[in-house]
């Protein structure tokens, strides 16, 4: 062996981390082993077993006093317990002696790899442990310093989280799908974000119908996708949401084509509206963009299920969080929900609306998820310039002023 500096010689062999480690490979330290020092935030030795550290008898270990009885301190104890962390965990196994290990939640498999980082050089003691001497910054460790580079043993095809992030576009992130056979239903898909949801899924081969209140843009907006595609399977069907009797005669001329539903999303929505009541006595910003879709929902629901693997999907919005539906004795407060005019503020009432989205959504998963239908409320992205600003010009000198800085439309 080399003669090196007093400075570069191995970790001392009477040191309290490696006594602790001498002591846990003697005891068949690890998870499951006799001196495993943690577990549960316990001591896990057997009752009458030898410290660890030092060898000392202890009765019972578990407690702070018991602890400091066995070898007069708790402190060495800790450092078993972080040497004992290093060799059950994911970092470097000095039990098994390898620079690999599985992470125990995600599975993957790490291996160190390469040279030594420049100055570093590897070295064995008296005892066969190999170490590792630093000569830039003059130290040593037992510690493989190329674990700061490790390497997936078994690279893993990114998930979707990682493939995507609120950049991505629709046809991004359906790229290479065929959804042919499946049939989609979106809400206020003539404009905005309905209609790039359209697009992306009618030019991967689903059949979407496109429910709009006005079916002159619903048939302008079906001619704009043939135009990209002539063989998309795209048609336009009325669907006023403000009004409950056009929400029924909707789902019944669906219904009368005898075709499965994949895909349902309820899209639709009015901002900043002024107060009035639609034909069924309702205030019209929540029932266009709560009401009339919980409605449609509850008519389509056996055909969701007799489609299933189906999913309903409620656009909802992080404006939801600025607004309460409770009174103040915490039950829910009905004439907040479709107030009157003089208690009425177009942005109260649109946050209150996007609420209603996300409970709705909540608890009709919990109810259809086990028929094989999924519901998920999405936040598309905060003042994206779509129509939805087009009823005050204060909000579109708003949102026009925010556009350089959010999303496309066909990102939502």
């Amino acid at each position: 062996m080399k003669a090196w500096p007093r400075w570069a010689r191995s970790p001392a062999a009477g040191s309290a981390p490696r006594r602790a480690l001498s002591a846990l490979r003697a005891e068949g330290g690890g998870p499951g082993g006799r001196s495993c020092l943690v577990r549960g935030g316990r001591a896990s030795a057997a009752p009458t077993a030898a410290c660890a550290l030092c060898g000392a008898h202890r009765e019972a270990p578990g407690c702070r006093s018991e602890l400091e009885r066995g070898c007069g301190g708790v402190a060495r104890h800790l450092v078993a317990q972080s040497v004992a962390f290093m060799c059950c965990g994911t970092q470097y196994s000095h039990l098994e002696e390898k620079t690999q290990w599985e992470h125990p939640k995600s599975g993957r498999r790490k291996r160190v790899a390469g040279d030594l980082p420049y100055g570093w050089e590897q070295e064995t003691d008296e005892s066969g442990q190999v170490y590792f001497v630093d000569h830039i910054n003059k130290r040593t460790t037992y510690l493989d310093p190329r674990l700061a580079f490790t390497v997936e043993d078994n690279p893993v095809k990114p998930t979707t989280r990682q493939k995507y992030d609120g950049n991505s576009t629709a046809m991004e992130i359906l790229q290479g799908r065929d959804l042919s056979g499946k049939v989609v239903i979106i809400t206020g898909a003539n404009s905005g974000i309905g209609f790039e949801t359209a697009k992306s899924f009618a030019l991967h081969g689903a059949y979407v119908i496109l429910a709009c209140r006005n079916m002159s843009r619903g048939n302008d907006a079906v001619q704009r996708i043939l135009m990209e595609w002539h063989k998309a399977k795209v048609e336009a069907m009325t669907l006023d949401l403000a009004s409950l009797h056009s929400v029924q005669h909707f789902a019944e001329a669906f219904k009368s084509k005898n075709v499965p539903l994949h895909i349902l999303i309820c899209n639709a929505a009015i901002f900043g509206a002024p107060w009035c009541l639609t034909e069924d006595d309702l205030e019209s910003t929540f029932q266009v963009n709560h009401l009339g879709h919980f409605y449609l929902v509850q008519l389509l629901e056996d055909v969701l299920r007799h489609s299933s693997p189906a999913r309903v999907v409620v656009v909802s919005s992080e404006s939801h969080r600025f607004t309460e539906i409770k009174d103040s004795s915490g039950k829910l407060d009905f004439s907040l929900l479709s107030p009157p005019k003089k208690e009425y503020w177009a942005m109260l009432a649109y946050n209150r609306s996007k609420l209603c989205n996300i409970l709705f959504s909540n608890e009709l998963n919990r109810r259809l998820s086990p028929h094989g239908v999924t519901s998920n409320a999405v936040h598309p992205g905060n003042m994206m310039y779509s129509s939805i600003h087009r009823n005050w010009w204060v909000y579109t000198l708003l949102f026009t002023l925010a556009r350089p800085f959010t999303k496309s439309m066909d990102m939502f």
